[in-house]
């Protein structure tokens, strides 16, 4: 009955937390009033008793939405940019883990360097779902939100499989550069065709069986849309490659063979008011989790550092913000070298093209935004 109950609460919150937003006078990002909400929820009368589960949650959560994210990236989009996005999501994170991962051993020496490597790969990856929640529609130039969302997409896997190697060199004190590199493709290629599979089999399947003429039913069809997501990661997973490309792979797969556009209209319109929902109330329950989680995560550190003394409470704050610095620092610095050099590359073949300007490499680094991934991670 107790889970029946926590689980009414949430999506309650989350139906309010729609409609909060609407009733505002000022305009606020719905993530940040659902995180809000979650917080509120941790008071003794109302807390829900959220025992948080990594593994669930990145099976649960995680899956139907990168898988609707991958759907919806434009093909064309995503080939131009592959450079770009392969360059974020890949040398981006692997620099921050190595960069980050020293600074944090040299700003707290106590902290072991394979340890504060695993912390910096699960800082790393920015998020997809955060990201596009956040910022909404129309608000970031249309060629920069594919090249961050393309990232976003991409990059859990190496954030992952960084923090794995970084974990496992904690535990046993051995590292190899080579079998992390090798293990690395490895994982990531065979993600991309577990999922790629999974999608193009569903896609044979729907264009031969689940089509239904207009007077059909098209529920059969739907529900199998919905199977598919963790249907891939669930199958990665147990080959013991990334889950998370299996199920960005087997949207993009989807949006690939054009199986939207398939069928009569009543089957289009049911299966995209029904991911409509689902991206909502997964969303929605997802940053109202990380709200839930923060009061007792940050609450117990600092409490534990006032135990001490006022100056160590001051200097967790502290640590806590060069670290955020760092990682914005870092990110800067990546991506305007990155602009400066293809600003260079065009020059040489006579196209025109200034180093870019500080306001688009601005809104690129404060856009590296952080959420469910680094949350489980």
């Amino acid at each position: 009955m107790e889970t029946i109950f926590t689980v009414l609460i949430l999506l309650l919150a989350v139906a309010l937390s729609g409609i909060i937003v609407r009733l505002l006078p000022i305009k606020l990002p719905l993530p940040l009033l659902q995180i809000a909400i979650g917080a509120l929820l941790t008071f003794p009368r109302i807390n829900p008793h959220v025992t948080f589960d990594p593994d669930v949650f990145m099976a649960l959560f995680i899956p139907p939405l990168l898988f609707a994210d991958g759907w919806r990236m434009p093909k064309r989009e995503f080939f131009m940019q592959r450079r770009a996005i392969l360059l974020l999501a890949l040398g981006l994170v692997l620099l921050t883990v190595v960069a980050v991962g020293y600074f944090v051993h040299w700003l707290v020496p106590q902290i072991s360097l394979p340890v504060a490597f695993a912390l910096a790969a699960v800082l790393s990856p920015t998020d997809a779902v955060a990201l596009s929640a956040i910022a909404g529609k129309d608000k970031i130039p249309a060629q920069l939100m594919h090249i961050l969302e393309g990232e976003a997409l991409m990059n859990d896997a190496s954030g992952l499989v960084a923090l794995k190697f970084a974990v496992a060199a904690a535990l046993t004190g051995v590292f190899s550069l080579r079998q992390a590199t090798l293990s690395f493709f490895l994982i990531a290629a065979g993600g991309l065709a577990v999922g790629a599979a999974i999608g193009w089999f569903f896609s044979f399947m729907s264009s031969r069986f689940l089509n239904v003429d207009a007077e059909g039913d098209p529920a059969p069809g739907v529900v199998m849309t919905l199977l598919i997501p963790f249907a891939a990661y669930l199958f990665a997973e147990h080959l013991e490659v990334s889950g998370v490309l299996a199920a960005v792979a087997a949207g993009m797969m989807m949006n690939y063979t054009s199986v939207a556009h398939m069928g009569p209209v009543s089957a289009r319109v049911r299966a995209t008011s029904t991911w409509s929902m689902i991206e909502f109330v997964f969303n929605g329950m997802v940053f109202t989790l990380l709200g839930l989680q923060f009061p007792g995560i940050l609450g117990k550190a600092l409490l534990d550092a006032h135990h001490t003394s006022n100056v160590q409470m001051l200097r967790l704050l502290g640590y806590i913000g060069a670290v955020l610095i760092a990682l914005y620092a870092m990110r800067f610095g990546w991506v305007w070298l990155l602009r400066w050099v293809a600003s260079r590359g065009a020059a040489r073949h006579g196209v025109a093209n200034a180093v870019p300007g500080l306001r688009t490499v601005a809104i690129t680094t404060v856009a590296g935004v952080r959420g469910a991934v680094t949350l489980a991670g």
